[in-house]
């Protein structure tokens, strides 16, 4: 169900997408930032990818996760998985939707695999077409966020039933993931292996070139991205709680993964964020 989040600068409403779209889109944001000073948002590294439309303004990508990629303007584009933060410009004021894509969600919904997107933005438009604009426009036109996220689910599900689906995405790959989401990220690469009856070697190449990561980096996304989840939540625990229980050996070792992974000081990344995920990025 959505709910506002935010009555200030920033708002924001969430909802969970339609059941069929679940394995490929994770959740539903819609946001709203009005005009501020000048500043530059880290696009924090996570466990999925970032999927933004925006309604009004631009998304200004400053440098990407991988420095080699260009930045650019956007009105909605996709950023791929990556290991190091992003530099994004704000400010100016922006409407928009992100949507949390999984890895799977790529191939079935963009027709591309996320390893072709890997630490690069790219504009919706070079992935599907005229396609992009009339989802936007649709989008802005409609009236507010419920009738948003139910166009969400209609353009979507029509994507995925125009799309390859999962065609071409080795099961290994996906037990590979499937396997270290349910371990929180803390199953061991060799055991992985042996369970698959692979080599690491080869099983790391085929998970990277579907996903654009490798095993071990996969794994510390999946973790970091549960330890951040649990400091959005309403009853915010501790930082040493929330290592301990998404499996970090200490709380220096989680901060360790705010300073790669969000590029900045735990205690600088909570500052600004509300519950359930509100700031986008």
């Amino acid at each position: 169900m959505a709910a506002p989040v935010l009555e200030s600068a920033f708002r924001a409403c969430w909802r969970t997408p339609a059941a069929p779209l679940r394995p490929y889109v994770s959740a539903y944001t819609g946001y709203r930032q009005e005009a501020a000073p000048p500043s530059v948002h880290q696009g924090v590294a996570s466990a999925h990818l970032t999927f933004l439309i925006c309604l009004d303004g631009r998304v200004e990508v400053l440098t990407n996760a991988d420095p080699s990629k260009p930045p650019g303007s956007f009105v909605s584009a996709v950023g791929g998985l990556h290991d190091a933060p992003a530099r994004i410009a704000q400010g100016e004021p922006q409407t928009g939707l992100q949507l949390r894509l999984t890895w799977r969600g790529a191939r079935a919904l963009l027709g591309v695999p996320a390893g072709a997107l890997a630490g690069d933005t790219v504009g919706l438009d070079a992935l599907l077409g005229r396609r992009a604009a009339a989802v936007t426009d649709r989008l802005a036109s409609a009236d507010g966020w419920p009738e948003r996220f139910a166009l969400l689910d209609d353009e979507l599900t029509a994507l995925l039933a125009d799309g390859p689906g999962e065609r071409g995405v080795r099961p290994e790959v996906g037990y590979a993931w499937d396997r270290l989401t349910a371990t929180g990220g803390t199953l061991r690469v060799e055991e992985l292996a042996r369970e698959l009856g692979w080599s690491r070697r080869h099983l790391t190449e085929k998970f990277r070139t579907e996903t654009g990561l490798g095993l071990k980096a996969a794994a510390r996304l999946i973790r970091f991205e549960a330890a951040c989840d649990r400091l959005r939540a309403p009853d915010r625990p501790s930082l040493a709680q929330v290592a301990a229980e998404a499996g970090y050996a200490d709380q220096a070792h989680l901060s360790r993964d705010f300073r790669d992974l969000a590029g900045e000081p735990a205690t600088k990344w909570l500052s600004p964020r509300l519950p359930n995920g509100a700031l986008v990025g």
